[in-house]
């Protein structure tokens, strides 16, 4: 799994950036737009929220888990709500971030959270945190499958008989090239390069293969309730984040100015940041190398 170290600098290090662009509780996860891209990028993340609390039963007095929070947006959109959420990450700097702001959260690994720590809960919800869990080196050791199956017995084990869980998460999908074809001097732009990149810009983190990998975990656990795939939501996602990344604000630009001199004498450091020049992400998803899905799982 990717360690708190990882998480720390895909996560806490553009921490402020992404704030000042996007706003104190803002998601960096694939919003919700059903084909309709005239939403603005706060629509479309309220959609998404909105569909989550639905598919979950989410109301008055429900207490909900929510797995890899990031800055809190679903947390605050479950207060709004008037329910009970509890976040967990394993950024310091979300947890800061999110307590600043009046969310309950908590460093805490996902994988390794029991009813002993919190208690039990109406629902989950895992928007991301997932492709986090198992790491280029966990893939290579053959541990995947059982890493994704002890994650949903312990998520089973938070939940009541019927308690729904949402999982979002990218996969790798139909075009996914081998390991070992992965070259960060491949040509750019190519699914070599590209992929490269995201290893660089995930360090620790490893996608599972497929929906198919994902839902065989699940199934000793729980049935799928829905599942769609969000891939397109995503581009678009990515493009409106690019947007807002450049959109100007004073402050910002300054935290820009201070990465300059790493850019120039750390060449991991410009791998990572790539994000800020070209989209890896936006690039693997209109490649169909990597997929993304929205899955609603109960209880059995």
């Amino acid at each position: 799994m990717a360690t708190q170290k990882d998480l720390d600098f895909t996560y806490s290090t553009i921490d402020q950036i992404f704030r000042l662009s996007m706003g104190e509780t803002a998601d960096f996860s694939g919003a919700m737009y059903n084909g309709n891209f005239s939403l603005s990028l706060e629509e479309a993340q309220r959609a998404k929220h909105e569909f989550i609390a639905d598919s979950l039963g989410i109301n008055k007095g429900s207490k909900v888990l929510d797995m890899g929070c990031g800055w809190g947006p679903f947390s605050r959109f479950v207060q709004e709500r008037g329910g009970e959420s509890t976040g967990l990450t394993l950024s310091q700097g979300q947890v800061e971030a999110c307590r600043k702001n009046g969310l309950t959260v908590h460093l805490k690994d996902c994988r390794y959270v029991h009813p002993g720590d919190y208690g039990i809960f109406d629902a989950v919800s895992c928007v991301g945190a997932f492709e986090h869990f198992c790491s280029i080196e966990d893939w290579k050791a053959g541990k995947q499958e059982k890493i994704y199956h002890d994650f949903f017995r312990a998520v089973y084990n938070l939940l009541p008989k019927g308690g729904r869980f949402y999982l979002q998460t990218m996969v790798f999908g139909r075009n996914m090239i081998d390991f070992e074809d992965i070259d960060i001097k491949a040509q750019k732009g190519s699914a070599a390069h590209v992929m490269a990149l995201m290893v660089k810009e995930f360090p620790g983190s490893w996608l599972p293969y497929g929906l198919e990998m994902v839902v065989r975990n699940a199934d000793p656990f729980f049935k799928v309730v829905s599942k769609s795939s969000g891939r397109l939501d995503y581009i678009e996602t990515i493009r409106q984040w690019r947007r807002r990344f450049r959109t100007f604000n004073l402050k910002k630009y300054w935290l820009y100015l201070t990465l300059v001199p790493n850019f120039f004498t750390d060449e991991e450091f410009r791998h990572r940041v790539s994000i800020f020049r070209i989209s890896p992400n936006k690039i693997c998803f209109e490649k169909e190398i990597m997929d993304h899905y929205r899955i609603v799982l109960e209880k059995k």
